[in-house]
C-alpha cells in the first residue's frame, strides 16, 4: 500500500464520489456525522448537570 498525503487522498475521494453516487451520498454522510456529534455531545454533557435541590 502506497503512502498518500491527506490532501491527495481527499482529492481522490472527492473525484471518486462523483462517479459512484454523487453529492447526495456525501450530504447524507455529513448530515449523519453532524447529528451524531450533536447527540454525543448532548449525551456526555447531560451527565455534568447538577441538581440543586
Amino acid at each position: 500500500m502506497e503512502h498518500h498525503p491527506a490532501a491527495a487522498w481527499l482529492a481522490e475521494a472527492a473525484t471518486a464520489a462523483d462517479g459512484r453516487g454523487g453529492p447526495g451520498v456525501l450530504r447524507i454522510v455529513l448530515l449523519v456525522m453532524i447529528v451524531g456529534c450533536v447527540l454525543t455531545g448532548w449525551f456526555l454533557l447531560r451527565g455534568y448537570r447538577r441538581k440543586d435541590d
